[in-house]
């Protein structure tokens, strides 16, 4: 079975920094594109950052210059690097993943998502 677990949400004052990390693991033959979205109070679930197998990245403007995604292949490993973060930044993050895998011992593609992890930042 397919997971991916998220660690490393928090409370964290205004301009502080956190480090969320979402680790895949199951049957996974190769990882193509992984994300990060997330949901604050009352709003839609929006994409925060994501990256290609090529390391292709994208960020939603709000947080450009101040986020960094990267990924650990060997590891099957996201992150997300938050820097002078906002209370704007608080939210629900999810890890989203699009993986290969070993389903009766053939291979699919399906999309995947974590269980989230809280970010609050409040003074």
């Amino acid at each position: 079975q397919v997971q991916l677990v998220e660690s490393g949400g928090g409370l964290v004052q205004p301009g502080g920094s956190l480090r969320l990390s979402c680790a895949a693991s199951g049957s996974i033959v190769s990882i193509y594109h992984m994300g990060w979205y997330r949901q604050g109070p009352g709003k839609q679930r929006e994409l925060v950052a994501d990256i290609t197998n090529s390391r292709n990245t994208n960020y939603v403007d709000s947080v450009k210059g101040r986020f960094t995604i990267s990924r650990d292949n060997a590891k099957n490993t996201v992150y997300l690097q938050m820097n002078s973060l906002k209370p704007e930044d608080t939210a629900v993050y999810y890890c989203n993943a699009d993986l290969l895998v070993l389903t009766g011992g053939l291979p699919h593609r399906n999309n995947y998502w974590g269980q989230g992890t809280q970010v609050t930042v409040s003074s």
